[in-house]
């Protein structure tokens, strides 16, 4: 890992680190490549290969699927990249590697040749999975802890991101869509070649996090390898993953051997954060790495649900949704281009950001409950409630032959209020919680349960085909309510388990006399 425990004085801008702001926008860009590339991925696999801008012509389950699979590469692979940056290179020259082979990757996909379609989300699989992780334990790093300023530093780095998205589904939207796909798909090469120099240019700030810790300090415990020999003197942890291999080698030979190798490796991850329990020290490290690894349980609920947006809801758009104007915009025509709808999620979580952290943290001022536990549950809930609306458009299209776009806008407008509440603090409360020399390696956990959830969407966005769209939504509501409401039933001992790692913000904030206005003004 590369963060420091007490960073040292850094300059200041508008009352957090300059380092936040490199950080903000070289995330920026690489999120503009990364979801304009997403915003258009699905249109143009379904698009029909007779178009005058001729797509793949898959159908709407082959899309789903490769979508629901490349989504889930792009956050599983954080894991290594984690590692390399935990054991081999820092997070800043992991980081560094990871931008330029995206800036490849995203080149590669302007080719028009199927074998550069494939390499190019290879890349960008490898790519993202050295920068995503790494690049968001250094906003931690930033901090010391306690710092009340860490959560909103969070959002703020948050709303980078989600600039970055709302202006590619914009851009790339527009010129996939319009122009051409491999020219959308160039575009967002261009776009995280531009997050790369912002990167190189910064390093003067970010002289203080991000780097590789001493061999001392990398070989304190038990190394990676020294984890899984281990694992044959630890009987029970043995015997879980004794029984979770056979499972996978069962699927592989008999069922699917896609799958058969993606259980392989969660396999071994398994075994390896049993045995990072085992390797902790302390009693109170253990328990607050009980509560990390069942918050990723939330992560994976929230954005299984939450990421129809760039697959079954993306295709509704497209298909079901009337997006005829009582206008005319230039070089468009009166219809709303269908990725647009991509942008509705960013535009949300830049107006409505600062607002919602402000809202989290008058609550921890007042001493009502603000726990980042109760946050993502009750984000969960929230993002839920948004399948409402696209219950209903599914009523109105049955009705109708065709659903009013101001359905699909509440539903990301509750979305959006639910990724806020849950998303910026799950990266924060890692943060928190995470041992130090397994910080990144912990972060790429999470990323990686980040990519289970985008896998379910897909395979939920499959099960549309068959069971419809009222189903399917309409069941994405009632079991992410379930789920959060039994969460917060429980929420009193999983807090008990923190040993107070939240309580040190609120002692910080009285010591330093913070005002709530003034807390507004700097932010």
């Amino acid at each position: 890992m590369a963060t420091t425990t007490t960073p040292a004085p850094q300059k200041e801008l508008f009352g957090h680190p300059m380092g936040l702001y490199i950080l903000f926008f070289t995330e920026m860009w690489e999120r503009f490549s990364y979801y304009g590339m997403r915003a258009i991925l699905v249109l143009y696999l379904v698009s029909a290969t007779t178009d005058g801008n001729a797509g793949l012509g898959w159908t709407q389950g082959e899309a789903l699927a490769l979508y629901g699979w490349y989504t889930m590469l792009v956050y599983i692979v954080s894991i290594p990249g984690g590692i390399i940056a935990d054991k081999l290179l820092g997070q800043k020259k992991t980081v560094l590697w990871g931008g330029i082979i995206l800036v490849a990757g995203h080149t590669i996909l302007a080719v028009e040749e199927m074998w550069a379609f494939y390499t190019g989300l290879g890349l960008i699989i490898a790519g993202v999975g050295m920068l995503k992780p790494n690049i968001s334990t250094m906003v931690g790093g930033l901090y010391k802890p306690g710092d009340i300023r860490r959560d909103k530093g969070f959002t703020i780095f948050y709303i980078g991101i989600n600039l970055g998205a709302f202006l590619s589904s914009l851009l790339v939207g527009y010129v996939g869509e319009q122009i051409g796909w491999h020219y959308g798909f160039g575009l967002a090469g261009i776009a995280m070649a531009l997050g790369l120099i912002v990167y190189l240019w910064g390093q003067k700030y970010l002289v203080n996090v991000g780097n590789l810790l001493s061999k001392a300090e990398r070989d304190e415990g038990a190394s990676l390898s020294g984890l899984f020999s281990d694992l044959f003197q630890s009987p029970i942890q043995l015997v879980v993953t004794s029984v979770l291999m056979i499972v996978s080698l069962y699927v592989l030979v008999f069922e699917s051997w896609a799958y058969g190798l993606l259980f392989i490796f969660l396999t071994l991850v398994t075994a390896m954060m049993l045995m990072v329990y085992k390797d902790l020290t302390t009693q109170v490290m253990k328990d607050r790495y009980v509560v990390m690894l069942l918050s990723f349980i939330l992560v994976i609920v929230f954005w299984g649900a939450f990421e129809q947006a760039g697959g079954l809801m993306n295709i509704y758009a497209l298909d079901k949704t009337n997006r005829a104007l009582p206008f005319t915009l230039p070089g468009i025509g009166n219809e709303v281009p269908a990725s647009w709808f991509q942008s509705l999620n960013a535009l949300f979580i830049i107006t409505f950001g600062v607002l919602v952290a402000n809202f989290w943290a008058k609550r921890k001022l007042k001493n009502k409950e603000a726990s980042s536990i109760f946050k993502m549950a009750i984000g969960v809930i929230i993002m839920g409630l948004g399948f409402v609306f696209m219950a209903a458009a599914s009523v109105q299209f049955e009705a109708n032959g065709s659903s009013a776009m101001y359905w699909l806008v509440l539903a990301y407008l509750f979305h959006t209020i639910g990724e806020l509440s849950s998303s910026p603090v799950a990266l924060s409360f890692i943060t928190k919680l995470a041992p130090m020399k397994y910080a990144s390696l912990m972060m790429g956990v999470y990323f990686a349960a980040t990519g289970l959830g985008n896998k379910v969407a897909g395979i939920l966005g499959e099960f549309a085909a068959s069971a419809g769209d009222l189903a399917i939504f309409s069941g994405i509501t009632i079991f992410t309510v379930t789920f959060a409401v039994i969460v917060l039933i429980m929420l009193k001992p999983l807090k008990r388990l923190t040993h107070g790692v939240e309580d040190e913000e609120h002692e910080m904030l009285e010591q330093e006399n913070y005002e709530i206005a003034d807390t507004e003004k700097k932010h």
